[in-house]
């Protein structure tokens, strides 16, 4: 039928802007509008169900149209079409077509409903085409099942629309459809894609328990009005890029089983959002939200890059690895892990099914181009973050149990020579991924092998790695940042890592401070080490000891000889004091007088005392260098200590 050429109605006007766009039924040479009522009836008598019906540009009023229908009811009294043609078909009355059956084709592009339109449990077996129609009034398409998809693209809704608990077996389109008055698509189930880019939603739009099987596209949509889309299950890629919610916007319980992409979206009027629930990766990037909100959102990875927050923002996370590269603060940001799962309204605890098996720490790998003055981390893994290009990064809020990457464990051989045993403290990915790059280490992402320093997306590209002066400053900031909070042993480390870097740094710091820096980590690990510091105490005493023993002690301890003249007869005696030299040692050193005797110096040394012990001269020079390096040992390793306790 629908490949035979198209005879128009030749019906003939008064004038012309009457004339007749129907098509001619054949036979007829007019349409079925403008038969008469002899011919119509024979028309329709020769009718049966599920006979191909063209009224394309035909003008139905409601009894022409029930006229139609009835020809093509069954024995049950529910109208059955074939190919059903009704393009640029214009219905002035009520169009009810509830109940009905199109088996094949069922197009109504650009068709003109006056009054309501009547869709309520229909079927369309075949294509069904509503492109660029017009609802003036309600339409209803409650419970419809559409087995190869619709098209609606271009459609207007003047009035409410309804498509709750319709069913869309094939992909279905809405581009650029305009709805003037709310529309429902509660429970709609949609089998194949799903497209509703640049449309118009003034009034509510819900779309709550829906089911989207394949891909879900809102590309540019506007949606004036209150939108939900709690409870609904999107199977495939979601898109809602562009989009604009100038009213609520509700995602509760919302779930996606892939993507799940709102970069570029507006959000003039959203207060909360979630719990959203994505198994894979959620987009924020380029995602601007006017109002304070409180985002609950359960993903395997949430980009926020770009995404501006133009008042305070609360964004608990769950399982997800959270990049904010370039996201604008022009107030608070609380970026915080959710420690047990959400809960809605009612009290339950919101299904995180897509999610089973996945590590619930949330991972912040990016604050790069962020104003971190503005930025709060609660609770959070920041094994993986990169540091480098934040601003006002000194006054960063890292609060609760936050987690930072530690450096490889075991012992290694540094230069394939003598063992190395990194001390273990809290790094910065940038530290990891320099070292890594230097040491011309294999690929180790996200620390797969806790002996190896862990690598970065950038790994075997010099140029992209941070140097060391760049991580100098990363850790410069941090260290202020957690000084500012009163957190002395949490800075400790990062002035740890400071220091190392300075001391590997050969294009700003200069020769002598590195000899400096390196004797300070050699003793006493920038003085946060005390068992270095104390074992170097220890080594250092020893060594004094055994100089004492063997060339500090004299051989004898001086004699005291008294000479003068003892009157006759008694009277008062006048004795002369005199001392010999002490004399170098010699034979048996080693002796448990001599040690105690060494020993009794070394502590005074200590402590920065003058034993009082008669020495020889180069016991006084051992002694003398014994009090000037021995209590600085000491002072480092008791710094060291307080720098660990000191709050």
């Amino acid at each position: 039928m629908t490949n035979s050429p198209r005879i128009l109605c030749d019906f003939t006007s008064v004038t012309a802007s009457d004339a007749c766009h129907g098509t001619a039924i054949p036979s007829y040479s007019r349409c079925l509008a403008h038969l008469d009522s002899t011919r119509r009836t024979e028309y329709l008598d020769s009718l049966s169900p599920g006979s191909d019906i063209d009224c394309r540009g035909v003008v139905f009023t409601g009894s022409l149209l029930r006229e139609l229908l009835d020809a093509l009811s069954d024995s049950m009294g529910h109208s059955v079409l074939g190919n059903a043609l009704f393009e640029e078909a214009h219905f002035r009355g009520a169009a009810p077509f509830t109940g009905a059956a199109f088996t094949g084709k069922a197009w109504f592009g650009k068709a003109k409903f006056a009054g309501a339109a009547g869709f309520r449990f229909a079927k369309f077996n075949g294509t069904a085409r509503f492109r660029g129609a017009h609802f003036a009034g309600k339409a209803h398409f409650d419970q419809v099942r559409f087995d190869q998809g619709a098209r609606f693209e271009d459609a207007q809704f003047d009035a409410e629309a309804s498509f709750t608990d319709a069913h869309f077996v094939g992909d279905t389109w809405f581009d650029k459809v305009d709805f003037s008055a709310a529309v429902w698509f509660e429970r709609a189930e949609f089998d194949q894609k799903v497209r509703f880019p640049d449309t118009q939603f003034h009034e509510p739009a819900l779309f709550e328990e829906a089911k989207f099987h394949g891909e879900a596209r809102f590309d540019h949509g506007h949606f004036h009005r209150e939108t939900g889309f709690d409870q609904i299950l999107v199977g495939g890629a979601a898109s809602f890029e562009g989009a604009r919610f100038d009213g609520m916007a509700r995602f509760d319980q919302a779930r996606f089983a892939d993507h799940a992409s709102f970069a570029d979206v507006r959000f003039n009027d959203a207060s909360q959002i979630g719990a959203l629930m994505c198994a894979r990766t959620l987009g924020l990037s380029g995602a601007v939200f006017m109002l304070p909100v409180t985002l609950q959102i359960a993903a395997g990875e949430l980009v926020c890059a770009r995404t501006q927050w133009e008042s305070t923002a609360t964004l608990q996370v769950r399982y997800a690895r959270v990049d904010l590269t370039g996201a604008v603060l022009s107030a608070p940001l609380d970026v915080t892990a959710h420690p047990v799962p959400f809960m809605t309204h009612s009290g339950r605890a919101v299904d995180e099914s897509l999610l089973t098996g996945r590590d619930e720490a949330v991972q912040v790998v990016s604050v790069r181009g962020v104003d971190a003055a503005h930025l709060v981390l609660t609770d959070t893994d920041l094994s993986t973050c990169r540091f480098t290009g934040a601003f006002h990064l000194d006054q960063i809020r890292l609060e609760g149990r936050t987690v930072f990457a530690e450096v490889p464990s075991g012992i290694h051989r540094r230069f394939r020579v003598w063992p190395t045993h990194w001390s273990q403290r809290r790094t910065v990915a940038e530290e990891h991924q320099w070292r890594a790059q230097a040491t011309k280490q294999g690929p180790n992402p996200d620390g797969a092998s806790p002996r190896l320093w862990r690598t970065g997306p950038d790994h075997g590209h010099a140029v992209h790695t941070p140097d060391p002066d760049d991580v100098t400053a990363v850790y410069r900031q941090l260290r202020k940042a957690f000084e500012d909070g009163k957190n002395e042993p949490g800075a400790a480390d990062f002035y740890y890592g400071e220091s190392e870097m300075r001391r590997h740094d050969r294009v700003t710091t200069s020769r002598s401070e590195r000899l400096l820096l390196h004797g300070y980590w050699l003793l006493s690990g920038y003085g946060l080490r005390a068992f270095r510091a104390f074992g170097w105490l220890l080594v250092a005493m020893g060594i004094t000891i055994l100089l004492l023993m063997s060339l500090g002690l004299p051989q004898h301890s001086p004699r005291q000889e008294a000479t003068g003249i003892v009157p006759a007869g008694g009277g008062r005696v006048t004795l002369t004091l005199d001392q010999d030299d002490p004399q170098n040692p010699s034979g048996d050193w080693f002796t448990s007088e001599r040690f105690e005797k060494s020993f009794s110096i070394t502590l005074n040394s200590v402590i920065f005392r003058s034993s009082g012990q008669d020495l020889t001269t180069a016991g006084t020079y051992i002694e003398m260098a014994s009090r000037l390096f021995e209590p600085a040992l000491l002072a480092l390793t008791v710094l060291a200590i307080r720098g660990r306790i000191k709050r």
